[in-house]
């Protein structure tokens, strides 16, 4: 079902920002989705499927431009955010994202959820010059900006957070027998990759076993406890929050007490800590880059009071647990940038040259000390993050904000 919201955006970010590299307005004939009053943009998640969870995000989207539009607009047009549901379907993206390119005539897409999905529709909108901008999956590809230049990705790579795991391993359980459960697709790999570029010729020795699932699987339980036989004692799992929570329980119901590392994407307490049983996740450790809204530490912070007030007025009945709206406010920020130093250039050349000269933005609901940076030769937005560890209640950040950097 297409979710239409016309929304506005938040005033003060309606001023131009960073020079213009081209000083000309651009006309509605100049760029498809573009007109004097409206900037139309493209985006597809699953709010169906296996992945379902993840739709919050494009709920918190439409809200926040729903929220400019409230506030005057960007550069006096309004945002018209056109939101398909693709099931986390790499077929169904295709079509739905033809459909916006093609039919409902976007700017650019935007905030897209899925490593699978995004990947089956990369080449079309690369192919095609359209910005697929700031989607949500931290593959480490979305990077390659000299092959794919339309691209880029926001959420810090995965094969940076497997590198900073196992590096963590290394230091604390240097002896550890490493296991890895992963989603057998290119966001799932990542992390193969990531552990390999710390280990080098040493994986064979230090990884007891290795483990896949597909999407489709109903459950994950057969590959906890094959792990859990081969001897593995440090445990890292890439996965989408129902087999992430699928996991959780398992290892907790067998008994079994490795150094268990989740990916950042799959530990919302809301979607994955408490369907899962906050008790069975405690000790489980991650790497954050925004702050939990359910962290009592920012219940007096400026970036997280602004976002309790965005949820309170245009999402009232969301779950504020759900740190996922946090993702969806922080990646409509950082959109907010990007089309505020375009000025009342909105062409989709223009719209990567800005998105690739972001330096040092700050987004409030960051943590401190991370910040957005890009340029025509990164395409990686977000490249430092913090471990934090499950108590049993919450999320307790520990050690110094890390950039996993090359092996």
């Amino acid at each position: 079902m297409l979710r239409r919201t016309l929304l506005k955006s938040a005033a003060g970010i309606a001023a131009a920002g960073a020079p213009l590299l081209r000083s000309r307005a651009t006309r509605a004939e100049d760029t498809p989705g573009v007109t004097a009053t409206e900037i139309k943009i493209g985006n597809c998640v699953p709010y169906s499927g296996p992945a379902s969870s993840y739709g919050v995000t494009g709920r918190a989207d439409a809200a926040f431009f729903k929220m400019v539009n409230d506030n005057g607009g960007i550069a006096g047009r309004k945002i018209n955010f056109l939101s398909l549901d693709d099931g986390y379907t790499p077929p169904r993206t295709v079509e739905q994202v033809r459909r916006l390119v093609e039919e409902e005539q976007v700017a650019f897409m935007f905030a897209s959820i899925g490593t699978p999905t995004n990947t089956a529709v990369q080449r079309y909108l690369n192919q095609h010059k359209v910005p697929q901008l700031l989607i949500l999956t931290g593959a480490d590809k979305w990077g390659n900006y000299e092959k794919n230049p339309w691209t880029m990705g926001w959420l810090p790579s995965y094969r940076t957070e497997a590198r900073i795991y196992t590096k963590y391993i290394q230091a604390t359980k240097p002896a550890a027998r490493i296991g890895i459960l992963y989603q057998n697709d290119d966001f799932g790999k990542d992390y193969l990759i990531g552990v390999k570029d710390i280990l080098g010729d040493k994986f064979d020795q230090s990884v007891a076993k290795v483990v896949s699932y597909e999407v489709t699987d109903p459950s994950i339980d057969s590959q906890v406890v094959s792990l859990q036989s081969a001897g593995v004692d440090a445990l890292i799992v890439a996965a989408v929050p129902k087999f992430a929570a699928q996991a959780i329980r398992k290892v907790y119901d067998i008994g079994w007490k490795p150094l268990f590392f989740m990916t950042n994407v799959s530990v919302s307490v809301g979607t994955v800590i408490n369907p899962a049983g906050p008790e069975k996740a405690a000790g489980m450790i991650t790497g954050n880059f925004v702050k939990d809204p359910t962290d009592p530490a920012w219940n007096s912070d400026p970036g997280m009071q602004e976002w309790r007030a965005f949820m309170h007025k245009y999402l009232p009945d969301a779950d504020t647990s759900d740190g996922l709206y946090v993702w969806g406010y922080g990646v409509s920020q950082t959109l907010m940038q990007v089309l505020k130093q375009c000025g009342s250039d909105v062409s989709r050349e223009n719209v990567m040259r800005q998105a690739a000269n972001l330096h040092d933005v700050e987004i409030p609901v960051l943590l401190p000390g991370i910040k957005v940076n890009t340029s025509p030769t990164n395409f990686h937005p977000i490249r430092q993050m913090q471990l934090a560890r499950w108590t049993g209640k919450g999320w307790e950040r520990f050690g110094e904000v890390i950039e996993g950097g090359t092996a």
